[in-house]
């Protein structure tokens, strides 16, 4: 199921600019991955959290979570890639 997506990934990152091998990016392929676990497993504790009546506190400021730097959404909803962080800020 994810193997594709994972080959497109990997497709875009191998030609990016002195990328010999996929050694040379999987530390950082390995890091977005993790961030997105991360953002999915706060969501979960805020949606338990929510189902059981109680406050819940992310661990990761607002300005530094997933929907915000990497999957900002505009007014209808959909990603706006005018926003999305990409490349060398």
């Amino acid at each position: 199921m994810f193997e594709q997506t994972f080959k497109n990934i990997d497709d875009i990152l191998h030609k990016d600019a002195g990328c010999g091998s996929e050694l040379d990016y999987v530390e950082q392929t390995s890091w977005v991955l993790f961030l997105k676990y991360l953002d999915d497993l706060e969501k979960d504790k805020v949606t338990a959290a929510a189902l059981s009546g109680k406050a819940y506190q992310p661990l990761i400021d607002k300005e530094y979570q997933w929907t915000v730097w990497a999957a900002p959404k505009g007014a209808d909803g959909k990603i706006d890639h005018h926003k999305a962080l990409t490349g060398d800020v």
